[in-house]
């Protein structure tokens, strides 16, 4: 897959909102995550948890090389 540019990001991932939520659950959704204080570490420790850095890493390099 192809490497989205900022702009292409944020419409892919508004585009996938709205299928997957409706637009005005989407709305909603985005205007959540605007309005509220969010906790990047929790966030990080859930999407992480049960992979070594190695396989995060690997991952990660796979994706920055294209």
């Amino acid at each position: 897959m192809q490497r989205l540019n900022d702009t292409e990001l944020k419409v892919t991932g508004i585009e996938a909102l709205n299928k997957a939520l409706g637009a005005a659950d989407a709305y909603r959704f985005m205007t959540l995550l605007h309005n509220e204080t969010t906790d990047y570490v929790e966030i990080s420790r859930r999407l992480y948890e049960g992979q070594s850095i190695d396989d995060i890493f690997t991952r990660a390099k796979t994706q920055w090389e294209g």
